[in-house]
């Protein structure tokens, strides 16, 4: 399929056209950002790790009866994907405090959770991305009762595939955002899977495998992603 122009470009991704209209080609760049885009930086082969292994958990979840944008991974940095009217919200599921959480209700990092968390943030950079709830979500029209409903029951079963999937490689997953699109009037998974938009502790040492690292100056970031990389062996 032929790559056409630059239809969008944002923190970690540039989406191209295609001679398709029904589908386009996400490129992964080697940019991170972290607090709405505050604070900026470049982690090493960043594009490379997020983009095989968003494909690979795509292509777990699709036989797991998940459906996502994922057609096929057309190089380490670039993959073509459906194009989707992404519904505007973050989903966010929690298995142990951490980040924000803690802080918004003074639980201790590492504690885990009674029961997942399911959140929902409006995507809007200008707003800060703001919490956001059902009656509200249905109030402003950002979604149908019926996708929404959807939407939390896809983001459950995620959850419950990538606990299992990451505790056989000695990853514990503390939490995850992940995003929605609309394909044909269908709800898919429309969004990476990767240490940028999930905490990955290690099962043993609780060290953090994920942009943590990066938003908390703890150094060690590329290293952090290549562990990743490695223990999904892909390479």
């Amino acid at each position: 399929m032929e790559k056409k122009e630059q239809l969008y470009e944002g923190k970690a991704k540039k989406v191209f056209a295609t001679d398709d209209a029904d589908y386009c080609i996400v490129s992964y760049k080697d940019d991170a950002t972290a607090f709405n885009g505050e604070k900026k930086g470049t982690i090493a082969g960043k594009g490379v790790v997020n983009n095989r292994m968003s494909n690979m958990l795509c292509k777990l979840l699709e036989q797991k009866g998940v459906p996502s944008h994922y057609v096929e991974e057309l190089s380490d940095r670039e993959t073509l994907v459906k194009k989707v009217d992404i519904v505007p919200l973050e989903v966010i599921i929690r298995n142990t405090a951490a980040g924000s959480f803690s802080k918004r209700f003074g639980i201790a990092e590492g504690t885990k959770l009674k029961c997942p968390t399911l959140e929902y943030c409006l995507k809007d950079d200008a707003l800060g991305d703001p919490m956001i709830n059902d009656t509200q979500i249905l109030a402003i029209d950002a979604a149908t009762r019926e996708e929404l409903d959807k939407i939390a029951a896809m983001a459950y079963k995620v959850n419950e595939v990538l606990i299992e999937f990451f505790r056989t490689i000695g990853i514990e997953l503390i939490d995850f955002k992940i995003e929605f699109g609309r394909f044909h009037g269908d709800i898919i998974l429309a969004d990476e899977i990767s240490p940028d938009t999930c905490r990955l502790w290690d099962i043993e040492t609780h060290q953090k495998l994920d942009k943590d690292r990066f938003r908390r100056d703890m150094g060690g970031v590329e290293e952090a992603y290549a562990e990743v990389f490695k223990r999904l062996n892909l390479d």
